[in-house]
């Protein structure tokens, strides 16, 4: 296998004639789009080290050892200096980084650092150290344990999900016994398709014992918690620590299933303030550096009390269409740019928009795909609506029950991104892109599935009347 020069791709244009080389691993047509709109004055040349499809699979994830193979044996056929190795996935991409920069002597934060963040169980051990009033209450089970249940120390209800998973997968509310008893069955039939490729990643650190007990097959339980969601989505440079945005989450009503994200964030500043501040504590203490993070967390709006969720030691890919649309150019910019060992040159609020939102088109039950729009429909939607763009997740023909990486609740068929003035304009296009995109789902019900998304975007509470 060869190294292959991405369709998208930057020009040289410096004035040394130096081309520099950044592997992208897990290349996608969609972020090179992005990727083509950053550092046009450089002379950065991108290649695809594995496509999306190739880390991810088809029906179950690829071993990481042979993933790393391959990887390398691309790094290793290649011809030119490798100045740089990138990545903007979950698992294993994020975790493929950090062991390839090493080898390569590049920049990159270390494999132990993004364990801490990565692995549920370990990361939650490391924030109660140094952020306790900010940790939820937490505790490792083993799913296949005959005496799991009866192991259980925390109250209903509580979240289980595996101590590694993606996109919410196997990550299940439980109420009461019953609801339990189905969460385990479902973990115990579908966790080895990411646990066995986890434990293999978990074989190159070294790990604390306390730690190695809790393997990819391990899950953890934490407790409830509340409020408005948001993300410091941050960045890590010779241990300077910098959020460069902070992003707002909405939920379908009455569900866990994200419906949007919307930048900037509306949350008070001085609450905003506080994030980043817990976000440099954590980040520092476990080491992370050289590197982007986003961190999620729960805002309790009557208190004033927030609570972290989850730490992903990589960029939002989720972000970047919003960052471009408010700021100017993506957080890819970020991503490369620490990866060639720079300090990240990132300008906020230099975009054509005053905020933005990524929508998640669902649907919450089982069905066929029997039409999707054509590249030439979709770029004439995006003419008649300005300031969208629009990823399709399905093929004709996908059976969603089949689709891979999807939260327990729902499928993700498409992706809207919106720049606007304010939050009531994005709302208002949203409702015109989804009106108009010809997405066609066979089921045994004849109602439009597109009305939950439509509905939803109706009852969505405004933070800025919250916030008043």
């Amino acid at each position: 296998m060869s190294a292959t020069r991405l369709s998208h791709r930057i020009q040289s244009g410096n004035h040394t004639g130096m081309v520099q080389n950044i592997f992208v691993v897990g290349a996608d047509d969609f972020n090179c789009k992005l990727l083509d709109d950053i550092h046009t004055n450089r002379g950065y040349e991108f290649h695809s080290l594995l496509t999306f499809d190739e880390v991810k699979g088809v029906d179950k994830y690829p071993s990481f050892d042979g993933l790393i193979e391959q990887a390398e044996s691309v790094l290793g056929h290649f011809k030119g200096n490798i100045d740089a190795i990138v990545g903007y996935w979950d698992f294993p991409v994020n975790s493929m980084v950090p062991l390839l920069c090493e080898k390569y002597n590049l920049a990159s934060p270390s494999l132990e650092s993004e364990l801490k963040c990565d692995h549920k169980y370990w990361s939650r051990c490391e924030q109660k150290k140094v952020i306790p009033e900010h940790t939820p209450a937490f505790e490792s089970l083993d799913p296949f344990d005959e005496n799991a249940v009866e192991n259980i120390q925390m109250a209903f209800p509580f979240w289980i999900k595996p101590v590694k998973s993606t996109d919410s997968f196997l990550a299940f509310r439980v109420n009461n016994g019953q609801e339990l008893d189905e969460a385990l069955g479902r973990i115990r039939d579908k966790i080895d398709y990411i646990g066995t490729p986890f434990n293999e990643l978990l074989a190159h650190a070294r790990l604390p014992e306390y730690v190695s007990e809790v393997e990819g097959h391990h899950c953890i339980i934490e407790e409830m918690i509340f409020g408005h969601q948001c993300t410091v989505e941050g960045h890590a440079h010779k241990g300077e620590i910098i959020s460069h945005g902070i992003i707002d989450s909405f939920n379908y009503p009455g569900g866990s299933s994200f419906f949007r994200y919307e930048y900037p964030s509306q949350v008070p500043q001085e609450v905003q303030n506080a994030m980043v501040e817990t976000s440099r504590t954590i980040m520092s203490h476990v080491g992370f550096d050289n590197g982007a993070f986003n961190i999620e967390y729960f805002y309790d709006m009557k208190t004033g009390h927030y609570v972290l969720l989850e730490i992903n030691p990589r960029i939002s890919q989720s972000h970047s269409e919003m960052f471009q649309f408010v700021d100017g150019t993506s957080n890819h910019q970020i991503m490369v740019d620490l990866a060639l060992g720079k300090k990240p040159d990132f300008k906020a609020r230099a975009g054509r928009f005053d905020c933005a939102a990524k929508f998640y088109l669902r649907r919450f039950k089982d069905g066929k795909v029997n039409r999707v729009p054509g590249a030439d429909e979709l770029d004439r939607l995006r003419t008649s609506i300005p300031g969208i763009d629009i990823d399709i997740n399905v093929e004709k023909g996908t059976q969603l029950s089949r689709m891979i990486e999807q939260d327990s609740y729902s499928f993700d068929v498409a992706n809207i991104y919106i720049g606007a003035g304010d939050t009531r304009e994005l709302l208002e296009k949203f409702r015109k892109v989804v009106e108009a995109l010809p997405i066609e789902v066979e089921d045994e019900e004849s109602s439009d599935w597109k009305q939950v998304a439509l509905k939803a975007s109706r009852e969505m509470v405004f933070l800025d009347d919250v916030f008043k």
